[in-house]
């Protein structure tokens, strides 16, 4: 027994990490299958050619004329793009160096609106705003927001596109340094200051070994290796010539503003006169070098501009210009090595630089690949200024609110979901009273039943909020295609966080299935559906003008019960199957129709909806009866509540019918027991077990209850004319 269960786990294993490293695979490839046989000018605007994924992103550079214009990239490959249908909402995103979107382009998408209900144009036209969107400024926080059109029905669909754009593009331009854009800064809150109090001079190696000089050096080996893995043939055929052990550049850096960096590298009279021109909170930077490749170049000479080398920080990047130069003869640190080029820079005013936060120095390293065309490469020389020149922090301020207790999902990185529920808080308070509502409804209905008036005012009113609140309004109309996405999702690896992206339809998944636990699917099918809502508040409506109404007989009514579950079963091996057509054959339910679109689509889904509609005219939850496959979702775990809530008496079914005759649904069988996988808990039975006008066992309790009372009366008026008779005959004998 044990050997067979070692078998068994070793086999599950295998098919285990033989699963998860096919999913790797997909992944890894995801962006080549869009990318593969289609035209560069239609992935790129003005692209002519689109070369090599990167090794270390999974990007594609486009270029023009041998000239690289900017990268594609796959939105789901670098932030989450689950929609609600369970799986990745895959947009291709074409982005120029300097971090500005030129297209987005949805290739692939599983959402059930957008599949069928929503014309795919409606999506495609949102993304149009993406053209010219300039991430860098937005990662900067120069813009703050920017606007896009929500689509009425999908507004998930939409609301997780727009996230993903945003995040996987400000990704790639960090990652890959367009427009400026670095690392994201890892300092929040306040920043802490240099302590200007503290000057000293020190030697060339206290200042190395410590971080005050930053060190970069590259050989002529490791240049060439790089330019290999850059993906282009030209640069790579075309190596740096010389042994590739060979110095290609040794780059020093320092912040020579702060006074024990400056008077230790400048001398005293330098740093007397950096410190004379330098305004406030102005910071000034010592590059220093040798080797066969210059940091400088001749371009500045030209130009004016530096343009082999920039320095970044976080979001700024920081150019200069001749005026903001200073050649330098040496270092003045003891032991500091001869160096080919000494320079002093100056931060421009209308520039910032943070001295106690982390900074780079961006060298570009070019390579000719044709007469008119050069590959770039950049290599990073990275600054942090010691602590031992920082001041000590204040105490940070405690967040407060929902931010204090839960930072992760309320901070300033929250999740999209999270998002999601504060912009519903509204809707959500009025729903959870709604749900507290129903709840003491039915923890009490044995008194609330006993008031037949109130009863029936709560029901009509509860049915009004759910369908127009509910469902015309927050359109929260629960689906199928929510039970299939769960099964999906638990076999291709489950996440949260999309189950969460629509705050109103999780709290009413999350109620519907403790409602299952106590009364079975009544307490959704009968009260909280905004389609069955519709049905019924019709049916009264027809019975009000007197529409005559048709009784299924008994055989035929039991055996069309099967058919939901059959819809049902049909539809759950479709998914198992593809998602996809499971998601097109769910249209078998109106709801989308009725209530998501309200009847804004084709004419055919218009007309299965009306003739479902006007079937309940006359059959009384006709669609709920025979063919709803959500209720026969639900009624299957149903099964498993854990109390019997509705009363029977031992007379019911025999020889008593009318709980049955009345049942709206006819979910009372003959022998009088509750079929409580078709009951949808509209109380009516409820209230005629305690009705003594209505139900025969609470009338015969009520006519022994009058005969009682009565033979009482007639007891207590015969012994008063007895002793009237007797007080008139010693009246008499006196």
């Amino acid at each position: 027994m044990r050997a067979v269960w070692l078998q068994r786990s070793t086999v599950l294993l295998v098919a285990a990490i033989g699963v998860l490293w096919c999913t790797q695979v997909a992944a890894e490839a995801a962006i080549s299958r869009f990318i593969q046989g289609v035209s560069p000018a239609q992935l790129y605007p003005g692209a002519d050619q689109i070369g090599p994924l990167r090794k270390d992103l999974p990007v594609a550079p486009a270029y023009a004329g041998g000239e690289l214009l900017g990268y594609l990239f796959l939105n789901a490959d670098f932030a989450n793009a689950i929609g609600y249908s369970g799986k990745p909402i895959r947009v291709l995103v074409a982005m120029d160096k300097e971090a500005v979107i030129r297209q987005a382009t949805l290739v692939e998408h599983h959402e059930p609106i957008v599949l069928v209900g929503i014309p795919e144009e409606r999506i495609i036209r949102v993304l149009d705003v993406y053209r010219g969107l300039d991430v860098a400024a937005i990662a900067r926080g120069e813009v703050q927001d920017h606007e896009f059109d929500v689509v009425t029905g999908a507004t998930v669909t939409v609301m997780v596109i727009d996230d993903s754009i945003l995040r996987s593009a400000i990704k790639v331009a960090r990652a890959l340094r367009l427009g400026g854009l670095g690392p994201e800064p890892e300092h929040e809150g306040p920043r802490p200051e240099v302590d200007m109090a503290l000057s000293e001079v020190r030697s060339w190696r206290a200042l190395l070994e410590d971080g005050s000089v930053a060190h970069l050096k590259l050989t002529i080996g490791q240049v060439n290796a790089a330019f290999e893995r850059l993906g282009d043939p030209q640069a790579a055929q075309r190596p740096e010539p010389g042994d590739p052990n060979d110095l290609f550049i040794d780059l020093y850096a320092a912040l020579v503003s702060v006074p024990t960096i400056g008077r230790s590298l400048l001398g005293e009279r330098r740093y007397a006169n950096l410190t004379a021109r330098l305004k406030p909170g102005q910071q000034a930077i010592l590059l220093a070098a040798r080797g066969r490749y210059s940091f400088k170049g001749s371009g500045y000479v030209r130009g004016g501009i530096f343009d082999r080398f920039q320095v970044i920080q976080g979001d700024t990047l920081i150019r200069f210009r001749d005026r903001d130069h200073q050649r330098l003869r040496a270092i003045a640190a003891e032991g500091a090595p001869d160096l080919d080029e000494v320079d002093l820079f100056i931060v421009p005013e209308d520039q910032k630089l943070d001295p106690a936060g982390p900074w780079r120095v961006e060298l570009l390293v070019g390579r000719r690949t044709g007469p008119t065309t050069k590959a770039f490469l950049t290599f990073d020389l990275d600054y942090r200024l010691p602590q031992r020149y920082l001041k000590p922090l204040p105490a940070p301020e405690a967040p407060g609110g929902l931010a204090a207790l839960f930072p992760e999902l309320f901070g300033p990185k929250a999740p999209l979901w999270t998002k999601m529920w504060v912009a519903k808080r509204i809707e959500l308070s009025v729903l959870v009273m709604a749900l507290g509502l129903l709840t003491l409804i039915f923890f009490f209905q044995n008194w609330v039943v006993q008031r037949p008036r109130l009863k029936e005012t709560l029901r009509v009113g509860f049915l009004l909020f759910t369908l127009v609140g509910i469902g015309w309004y927050a359109n929260a109309q629960l689906s199928v295609v929510n039970i299939l996405t769960v099964f999906n999702a638990l076999a291709s690896g489950f996440d949260w966080e999309y189950f969460l992206m629509e705050p109103l339809i999780f709290v009413l998944w999350g109620a519907t299935a403790a409602g299952l636990l106590f009364w079975g699917r009544g307490p959704y099918c009968g009260w909280l559906c905004p389609f069955g809502a519709l049905q019924e508040l019709i049916s009264k409506l027809a019975k009000a003008v007197r529409i005559p109404q048709w009784t299924v007989p008994w055989a035929l009514h039991e055996r069309l019960w099967a058919v939901k579950y059959v819809i049902f079963l049909v539809l759950f091996g479709f998914s198992l199957h593809s998602l996809g057509w499971a998601e097109r054959l769910a249209e078998v339910e109106p709801f989308k129709t009725a209530i998501v679109l309200k009847f804004a689509r084709e004419w055919p889904f218009v007309l299965f909806a009306v003739l479902t509609l006007a079937a309940g005219l006359f059959v009384e939850r006709f669609y709920c009866r025979y063919i709803c496959p959500l209720g026969a979702a639900l009624a299957i775990p149903g099964r498993l509540r854990m109390f019997e809530w509705l009363k029977r008496y031992k007379e019911c079914g025999s020889p008593c019918q009318r709980c049955a005759n009345e049942c709206m649904v006819q979910s009372i069988h003959r022998e009088g027991q509750i079929n409580v996988n078709e009951c949808l808990y509209c109380l009516h039975c409820q209230e005629l077990y305690f009705d003594d006008q209505k139900c025969p066992v609470m009338i015969q309790k009520r006519l022994r209850r009058e005969r009682t009372a009565a033979l009482s009366t007639a007891d207590r008026v015969e012994v008063s004319v007895v002793l009237e008779e007797i007080r008139r005959q010693r009246e008499a004998e006196r």
